[in-house]
Order: structure tokens, then C-alpha cells, then sequence
């Protein structure tokens, strides 16, 4: 009984962060504040796709796609300090509220590589018309240096990097 004990116990404790389809939503923030909604589009090549969305509250839901480290939906959690610094991090880029803006090629990118992953980040507050901002990574442009910057430390930001990297097996 004992090793059966601890085969259960480690299933559990492995599955407590996953979620169902069916569980995939986020209560409504009690907290004042913005959902944020980040979503990292596929690559040509084997970078993580997925979704996340943190509230004020505390609480965080990532939605793996592609090339991650968790099956299917896992919430996780936010604190205070970490929900201030995305906010902060990501203010600079973020459109007038309820409107959308794009970065991409053609559009106000002038060098540009294929190939690269597509983000886009969302605030949305209440019923009201999300705010969006749509950002292709291969826009290669000084001008958007610190955009890609603050897009990369999002993972490390929320400590979820663990659940976007697979293990390489050999």
C-alpha cells in the first residue's frame, strides 16, 4: 500500500494545476484592474504558441497550443507585485483604451524577417470593448527593440517558463 500511496499522491500533485476545457475560464477579478490577455502566435519553427490571462485578483490561466510543457489548460497564480510589473511593462505599448493597434510588415515596419511568432497582448476591463495591441516579432525595426524586450521577459516575469519548455529528450 505504501508505493501505490505515493504513485497517487505524485499523479495528483502533478495534475493539481491542470484544468479541463470546461474549467478554462477565469472568474471575474473582484480587484479593480484589467485582464490581461497575452497571446503567443507559432513560429516556423518549435516555439511555444499559447495564451495566458492574469487578473488583479491573483489569478492566471495558461492555454497551451504548440511546443509546451503542460497538456492542456493550467491556471496558475499571480502575485500582486508580479500582476504591478507586467502592467508596467507592457503600459508603454499599450493603445489608447478601446482601440487596437498593429505592428507588422507593410503596415509601420520597415525590416522585417519571416518566419517569426505574432503576439498580441489585451487589456479588457468589464463588458467594455477590449484595448489591443497586435505585434509581429519579425518587425526588426530599432524603434521596436524595447517592445521585443519587454515581450520576452513576460515568461520569467509570471514564472511560468517551466510550462512553456519541453524537455529534450535524446
Amino acid at each position: 500500500m505504501g508505493m501505490r500511496a505515493i504513485i497517487i499522491a505524485a499523479g495528483a500533485v502533478m495534475l493539481a494545476g491542470c484544468v479541463t476545457d470546461r474549467e478554462a475560464e477565469l472568474e471575474p477579478p473582484r480587484a479593480p484592474g484589467d485582464v490581461i490577455r497575452f497571446t503567443a502566435g507559432p513560429c516556423f519553427g518549435a516555439c511555444p504558441s499559447y495564451t495566458l490571462r492574469v487578473t488583479p485578483d491573483g489569478s492566471g490561466l495558461l492555454e497551451p497550443q504548440r511546443f509546451t510543457a503542460v497538456p492542456g489548460p493550467t491556471r496558475f497564480t499571480v502575485t500582486p507585485v508580479q500582476y504591478r510589473r507586467l502592467r508596467t511593462l507592457l503600459a508603454p505599448y499599450r493603445p489608447a483604451t478601446g482601440t487596437e493597434r498593429r505592428i507588422a510588415n507593410g503596415e509601420n515596419c520597415v525590416r522585417f524577417a519571416t518566419d517569426m511568432p505574432g503576439y498580441t497582448v489585451e487589456w479588457a476591463r468589464g463588458a467594455g470593448k477590449p484595448t489591443r495591441l497586435e505585434f509581429q516579432s519579425g518587425c526588426m525595426d530599432a524603434r521596436y527593440a524595447r517592445l521585443r524586450t519587454a515581450i520576452a521577459a513576460i515568461p520569467k516575469l509570471l514564472d511560468i517558463e517551466p510550462m512553456l519548455k519541453q524537455s529534450v529528450k535524446g
